[in-house]
């Protein structure tokens, strides 16, 4: 077969050799008009010239690209990524189905050892680490010992897979985040392989894989079940993306930062409407934007919705690859290759986008976001009002200034004449339940005692401040303006809040190299920020208990405490169960608001303190100008702190390196093990696909509402002894203490499936409490989603969700869809869907259905409560087709309406004729 259809394979002469390269100018003089295409267009033209083979990758794909039109189409596009990138949690899963698959490989008589990934995969440990301790020089060694002592079993699965796969790296605990890792590190801008040059790229089983976007690198989440598939050699199928332009003029003021910029960027494209294309970013202002600038945006392209925000290869990137000790093999490499080739960032007024979206960069003031959603943009100087107006609308609570609360009868306080506050007995009302009763509508004020001291907790105060996340960890500006703000602090006399848990989680081990070397981490460190350790913490969820009396007053007293963050998520019961406010901001903003101790204060105008003198102290005097932050930045950021940490990035500690694994390749599976399991889908497979079938007599188990995240849906962070998945670990012997996390426990699918929708937080309407609870139908008895999911499948019923828009936005997490593939949903109806978990659906043979447009469960008087037959999935299905749904109501009457097959493509059509997109894979092993 002749592999080079279009005859533009070429040889591209380096310093270095000659290189083999699929030539875009070559395409240009063969009349197509390259030069207006969107740079990201082109790199994912050239990946399908490179990888075209006439079967999976045809000259019809090749065409739909060169033939790019700005309004898209819904035409498949193949791309085969460069490499794949994990993160622990999403990647324990996915190394089990791998295992899994060779398992069942075995048993059909075939060699196991035939099933390894076939591009390099990198699996970054980095999810697991949690803030058990802080505030003291022991907490990064004690929170990495408790990590290995919860996580021992899961990572000996990971260390031997990777003994066991080809093409399997694995960085240990305690080194970075993936993404940070990836951006400082592992991205190259331009790969060479096998004599062949081509730009790198990637797919992640984490959503904010697109931060390397900013180096000029092609890369999006995908859910862990696509993230397998492209390991094993098949390529990602999507509709042809709209390119949507972000002309960026001016420059950043003083003042604001690259996080101000992102947050203002989240609410511009959220509101723009972004879902499921790439956004491009061009114009004279980008010059101004460093790589770590860039890297903060395209960090948060999911809080967006888009798949990518691309920033193309040009002078700050090779600035960047320099500082960041990538070698002059490499640069000369990217340079040569990218200006040769169409890719250096030039020409862009010939670029045609489909839309363009302009903002002035000089216009960014300080900004923060909350307190549920990232693109919820607040400025600073309106934040105060924002919350008071939060307080009224969200939680029915009046305002009090804080000099009144302690006044004010609506307040519920307690002193206990200075001593602990008291615990009520079971049944029995907090004390005070008197003054609380008479106004339910003024704010909560508790006094508490802890040791010798004692402080007034009230709603609105922070009870989480952390510098963490890679978003903007991997932005040496603003942390070295974190260690600023905490200099300038102590310097006038002032300090954090005695309730504020303050933690440092930063991305990399290069971040404390270059504080230490300014001689600020002394200074975060008085101020109660010391590293807590290197990885995601409470950007994930895993920011560890609260101090007890603070949660216990939280929980009697149902207080509204908050949190502030350097992350980029924020939704509902994220980033701590007890916390029902969250604010993103920047590193120098987190610290300032742990010293003002409340969010309920107008930093621009108001003190954020006094000091010892009771002089008032401004965020104006503790914050640095721009020239403060560069000249330690040039003085102390240098390649030799990039070097020294990533020479032994795959060491990792003693603990790692003593730990023994077995050995062979396939793996033994302990019966007795809660946290690796076998997981269900492939064992036995039939060798032959079993004909489509309609649905019939399905029953709703969720009717949920807008914006229900993969939060909502997938299990995450910590759970308690009387949930489905708490009882579970109970009945197998593992004490409370050991619970570990969900995201700890993604390998073994009978903790996840008992926490799929147990969110606390999750509303659905077929029940009256808030939380993981639904009806069972018809008799309307209420219980867990799991135990209804379990008595609908005693009597074979299928099963439905009924959501409304953006339905799965959030993590691209697998066990969303997993999750309710094993709970026996068929088919979920939403109004849309994010990108990757209708994906995901697709890929665990879950049917995605959308209403056509106008309609909506409300419109149509759907309550949930309907017996739903849905018809015309078992005859020529194909592409977006129009299907019937019936909804019979408890009287009888029925309800028909038309409603989208959101199966977008032939590709998708086959995985979910299989039951998935793995045992597509596997059956097409199989018979070669």
């Amino acid at each position: 077969m002749e592999k080079d259809i279009f005859q533009v394979k070429r040889n591209l002469q380096t310093k270095e050799g000659n290189f083999n390269y699929y030539s875009l100018p070559e395409l240009q003089s063969q009349g197509y008009k390259i030069d207006q295409l969107p740079f990201s267009i082109r790199i994912l033209l050239e990946n399908t010239l490179r990888n075209y083979d006439g079967f999976s990758i045809t000259k019809e794909n090749i065409e739909t690209l060169l033939n790019w039109t700005p309004k898209g189409s819904d035409k498949d596009i193949p791309f085969k990524p460069a490499r794949v990138l994990m993160q622990d949690f999403t990647g324990v899963p996915a190394v089990v189905d791998i295992a899994a698959l060779r398992a069942e490989v075995a048993r059909k008589g075939k060699d196991p050892d035939t099933i390894n990934p076939l591009v390099p995969v990198d699996l970054i440990i980095d999810h697991s680490v949690q803030v058990d301790y802080f505030g003291t020089e022991e907490s990064y060694s004690r929170n990495m010992d408790e990590e290995y002592k919860r996580n021992k079993e899961r990572y000996q699965f990971l260390k031997w897979a990777q003994n066991s796969f080809d093409n399997f790296s694995v960085v240990p605990p305690g080194m970075g985040i993936c993404h940070q890792i990836n951006l400082e590190y592992l991205s190259k801008g331009v790969i060479e392989r096998n004599g062949e040059v081509f730009p790198d790229s990637l797919v992640g089983t984490d959503s904010h894989t697109p931060m390397v976007n900013g180096i000029g690198v092609v890369a999006w989440g995908v859910g862990g079940i696509e993230a397998e598939a492209a390991i094993l050699g098949q390529p990602l199928y999507f509709i042809m993306p709209e390119v949507i332009g972000l002309k960026l003029t001016g420059k950043l003021p003083l003042g604001s930062t690259a996080t101000d910029l992102v947050l203002t960027i989240a609410n511009l494209l959220r509101k723009f409407g972004v879902v499921g294309k790439f956004v491009e970013v061009f114009g004279p202002g980008l010059s101004n934007l460093s790589v770590p600038d860039r890297a903060t945006i395209g960090n948060m392209s999911p809080e967006f919705g888009c798949t990518i925000t691309y920033f193309p290869i040009d002078d700050k990137t090779l600035e960047y690859m320099r500082k960041s000790n990538r070698s002059e093999t490499q640069i000369n490499l990217v340079e040569t290759y990218c200006k040769t080739n169409m890719l250096w960032r030039e020409n862009e007024d010939k670029i045609t986008y489909t839309s363009v979206l302009e903002l002035d960069l000089s216009t960014i003031e300080p900004t923060v976001a909350g307190p549920k959603r990232p693109q919820d943009k607040i400025l600073l100087k309106d934040f105060k009002n924002t919350f008071i107006d939060l307080l009224h609308t969200s939680f029915n609570r009046k305002y009090i200034h804080p000099e009144d609360r302690e006044s004010e009868s609506s307040i519920t306080r307690f002193d206990n004449e200075g001593g602990d506050l008291p615990v009520p007995k079971a049944g029995q009302k907090p004390m005070n339940a008197e003054i609380e009763a008479k106004d339910k509508d003024g704010m909560k004020t508790v006094w508490i005692t802890r040791g010798d001291e004692k402080f007034m907790l009230s709603d609105g105060a922070v009870a989480i401040a952390a510098i963490t996340s890679c978003t903007n960890t991997s932005n040496p500006f603003v942390m070295i303006g974190a260690g600023l703000v905490a200099r300038k602090a102590r310097e006038h006399g002032i300090d954090v809040k005695p309730w504020v848990k303050t933690s440092l989680a930063p991305g990399s081990k290069v971040v404390t190299d270059y504080l230490e070397k300014a001689d600020l981490m002394k200074d975060l460190e008085a101020l109660d920020f010391h590293l807590v350790g290197y990885g995601c913490t409470s950007c994930i969820g895993n920011s560890g208990p609260l101090s007890p009396k603070i949660s216990q007053a939280v929980d009697d007293y149902n207080l509204i405490v908050s949190s502030v963050l350097s992350g980029n998520r924020n939704f509902e019961a994220r980033i701590h169960p007890q916390v029902k406010m969250n604010f993103l901001m920047s590193p120098m903003l987190v610290v300032a608001y742990a010293i003002a101790g409340r969010v309920d204060i107008d930093l621009t105008t108001e003190p954020i303190s006094y000091d010892s003198n009771q002089e008032p102290v401004y965020l104006k005097d503790i914050w640095p100008t721009d020239d403060e932050i560069n000249e330690i930045l040039n003085r102390v950021l240098s390649p030799t702190d990039f070097a020294k940490n990533y020479d032994e990035i795959f060491d990792g500690n003693e603990i790692w390196r003593n730990l023994e694994v077995p050995t062979g390749k396939l793996y033994e599976w302990d019966k007795d093990s809660t946290y690796i399991k076998e997981i269900p889908f492939f064992h036995n497979l039939p060798i032959e696909t079993e004909p489509l079938q309609d649905i019939e007599n399905a029953r709703a188990l969720l009717v949920l509402g807008d914006s229900v995240t993969t939060d909502h849906i997938s299990p995450a962070g910590a759970f308690s002894e009387t949930s489905a998945a708490g009882k579970y670990l109970l009945s197998k012997g593992v004490k409370k203490e050991n619970f570990n996390s969900y995201g700890s426990r993604r390998g073994n699918d009978e903790v996840m499936v008992r926490g799929t929708f147990a969110n606390v937080r999750i509303k659905n309407k077929l029940a009256k409490k808030e939380g993981g609870f639904t009806s069972y139908l018809p008799t309307g008895e209420e219980m867990t989603v799991y135990d209804a999911s379990v008595k609908y499948k005693e009597t074979q019923t299928p099963l439905l969700v009924l959501a409304g828009k953006e339905y799965g936005s959030g993590s691209s997490r697998d066990w969303a869809a997993k999750g309710t593939f094993l709970l026996g949903i068929k088919a979920v109806l939403a109004e849309s869907y994010e990108r990757i978990h209708r994906s995901n659906l697709v890929g665990l043979g879950v049917l995605p259905l959308q209403y056509k447009e106008g309609d909506t469960a409300e419109k149509l008087g759907l309550t949930g409560k309907e017996i739903f037959s849905i018809t015309g999935i078992e005859t020529d299905i194909k592409p977006l087709k129009e299907i019937e749904i019936t909804a019979k109501n408890e009287n009888g009457s029925e309800i028909k309406f038309m409603v989208i097959a959101r199966l977008d493509s032939l590709i998708e059509i086959e995985y979910y004729r299989n039951g998935g997109i793995l045992q597509y894979v596997l059956r097409q092993f199989l018979e070669k």
